[in-house]
């Protein structure tokens, strides 16, 4: 594994935090490191218009013209929010970003020291030859239990297509293909003929999901069906959005938006909406 490797990110808002998966030797990737997350703004559920202060979910791809070195929040680099699949549908947003500090109106603030490492992976591995880094953005991790609280959430199916990319990725090791159809996400190479330009065009056929991918999914739905009596829902728990625990734990001290500007941002950039960080329903598990 070199500087030069390709890398995946992915993101879990419910659990406020940021993966960097990087290639090895073997071709398969391996998580590199697990940052915490200091603050997203909004709800679990995807970015649909401008203001709305949600940050977004789904699977974005991140060029070198998406990077920027002069952010007003240290570093930063730019999702692509919306993407060809969001555009179709009318979601309006720009600039959604992960960068530094520990502010957020759509973004994933990472803190200064936190953003440094991700910016430089990223940008070493465009550098070297990457066409594209994948951004898969998930409300959480795709666990038959987190699956269980929201099975009556309007945007259940498509957290189950989002579940489809990070199983891909977990079971293979491998970066999902992604292809857009009949308004949203799919994943693999099709059989015969190529998905069309028109993201809400029919679906060709696809070829059947890897046998290890299939058969997770069906042990997880039936598993979350079965929890989904016993687990309380948390879908519309927050306040505005969340913050690693980690980070809530200096919050919650005398001064502690104070010193957690300080830990997070070189300039100090102030904490956003620190009381409903605090208010973040969230407890690692």
């Amino acid at each position: 594994m070199t500087p030069n490797d390709p890398i995946l990110i992915r993101i879990f808002k419910r659990e406020s935090e940021l993966e960097v998966w990087k290639r090895s030797n073997t071709g398969q990737y391996d998580l590199l490191k697990t940052f915490a997350m200091c603050r997203w703004s909004g709800q679990l559920g995807p970015k649909k218009a401008e203001g709305d202060r949600q940050a977004p979910e789904g699977i974005y791809h991140v060029g070198l013209s998406g990077l920027n070195p002069k952010s007003r929040y240290y570093l930063s680099f730019d999702l692509g929010f919306p993407n060809r699949l969001e555009r179709a549908k009318g979601y309006t947003g720009s600039a959604l970003m992960v960068h530094g500090a520990c502010s957020s109106s759509g973004c994933f603030a990472i803190s200064d020291e936190s953003i440094a490492e991700v910016y430089a992976l990223v940008r070493e591995a465009l550098r070297a030859g990457q066409k594209s880094v994948q951004v898969q953005s998930l409300p959480f991790r795709m666990t038959s239990e987190n699956l269980a609280r929201v099975i009556d959430n309007p945007n259940y199916q498509f957290w189950l297509d989002l579940k489809e990319a990070s199983d891909r990725f977990e079971l293979t090791r491998q970066v999902p293909e992604v292809n857009y159809c009949e308004g949203r996400y799919r994943f693999g190479k099709t059989v015969n003929a190529k998905v069309t330009s028109d993201p809400l065009a029919a679906c060709p056929e696809f070829e059947p999901m890897p046998e290890l991918v299939a058969e997770k999914a069906t042990s997880d739905l039936f598993a979350a069906k079965l929890l989904a009596t016993e687990i309380s829902n948390y879908a519309l728990s927050y306040v505005d959005g969340g913050m690693h625990p980690s980070y809530r734990n200096i919050l919650k001290r005398a001064n502690g938006a104070k010193l957690l500007a300080k830990k997070t941002s070189k300039t100090l950039v102030p904490i956003s909406q620190p009381k409903a960080a605090l208010a973040d329903p969230y407890i690692s598990e």
